[in-house]
């Protein structure tokens, strides 16, 4: 039976329609590139010494040796690329964590990869006498992904599989058990300690485009995995039953999905040491403006994310100037509160 409308003027479409929306949120991405560009160009400009626009352009295009400005310029562009990428996968991998779980507050925290990253580190130290940001990244990146290959097994264990709830146990657990490796190691060896530290604070200073190639197609992968997840997490979202009532494949969506985040968080671990709250916070500001949908999500955050990074870490020169504060403490301070105003706002809720 044809429903026949109450007035006799012709229906008009809604005024936020799946259209609008679409625009809305491409309209909102190009603001953001153009945040992130702003703060690239300032990650340029301040330092220990601030510079002009022609001396920007000058490092950039070609630096001239008895410059001091444009070489100045010329050092801070692989730190702001770092930047770039560690804030981007990071953001993204705390969303499909995020969603893999179910758990609002997921991170690559916790999953156990950051620990694992840092035993693998420790180990390298204390076994190999490793000390370069170059032999950092290969420990870092098999102790983080072997930390997540645990976590998974032991919440695959028991008939129902690997649950968010037993998945995050598992990672609670295999933290714990991480952590107390790596004190047990520290304890006993204070030359370890002593290089472990630096690494530990995580940041991006002293990054090198020629530290940054090895990890390059770790990122690229995992970020081409996230985006191939997204529709996979938005149907996980719906409960593991409704998942499989639907035709979804839970399993190997969230293998996909796990293998993309564990890939993204273990390199920027790796390139500059664990950084707390980037994972954590980031992809409950994205969901401000996109909702739940991963397909958004996924993009909104690796945006966001490396905004947070580039911010952070200029922040932290210029409040320290001469010297700098390590990215992951500037993190930390930023993500903190806005996390507390997030959750008194009642924007985290379960996914």
């Amino acid at each position: 039976m044809t429903q026949t409308p109450t007035t006799g003027a012709p229906a008009r479409p809604s005024a936020v329609g799946p259209a609008h929306r679409r625009r809305r949120l491409l309209i909102g991405l190009g603001i953001g590139i153009a945040a992130l560009l702003i703060a690239s160009i300032a990650s340029l400009a301040f330092g220990s010494r601030i510079v002009s626009w022609d001396e920007i352009v000058g490092g950039l295009v070609a630096p001239r040796p008895e410059n001091f400005a444009e070489q100045a310029v010329a050092s801070r562009v692989p730190r702001t690329l770092l930047a770039i990428l560690v804030g981007a996968a990071l953001g993204v991998a705390g969303a499909v964590m995020q969603g893999i779980t179910r758990n609002p507050l997921a991170d690559p925290g916790l999953l156990g990869i950051n620990l694992g990253s840092s035993l693998g580190v420790v180990i390298g130290i204390a076994a190999f006498s490793i000390s370069m940001t170059s032999q950092y990244i290969w420990f870092a990146l098999v102790g983080g992904v072997l930390a997540a290959l645990v976590v998974y097994a032991i919440g695959s264990l028991g008939r129902a599989g690997a649950t968010p709830l037993k998945l995050a146990i598992a990672g609670a657990a295999t933290s714990a058990a991480l952590s107390s490796l790596v004190s047990a190691v520290l304890l006993v060896r204070t030359d370890v300690y002593n290089v472990f530290r630096f690494w530990q604070v995580g940041g991006v200073g002293g990054a090198r485009f020629e530290d940054m190639l090895p990890v390059l197609p770790f990122f690229l992968v995992g970020a081409v995995l996230a985006l191939f997840s997204a529709r996979g997490l938005d149907v996980l979202a719906l409960g593991d039953d409704v998942a499989k009532g639907l035709g979804g494949r839970v399993g190997p969506s969230r293998a996909v999905a796990g293998i993309a985040a564990v890939l993204l968080s273990a390199s920027a671990t790796a390139v500059a040491g664990p950084i707390a709250f980037a994972g954590l916070v980031v992809p409950h500001a994205a969901r401000v403006f996109t909702g739940p949908a991963h397909r958004w999500l996924i993009p909104y955050s690796a945006m966001l994310g490396a905004v947070l990074m580039v911010t952070a870490d200029v922040l932290g020169r210029v409040i320290a100037r001469p010297a700098d504060i390590p990215v992951g403490i500037m993190t930390a301070v930023i993500g903190a509160p806005f996390f507390i105003w997030l959750i008194r706002r009642a924007k985290v809720r379960e996914l």
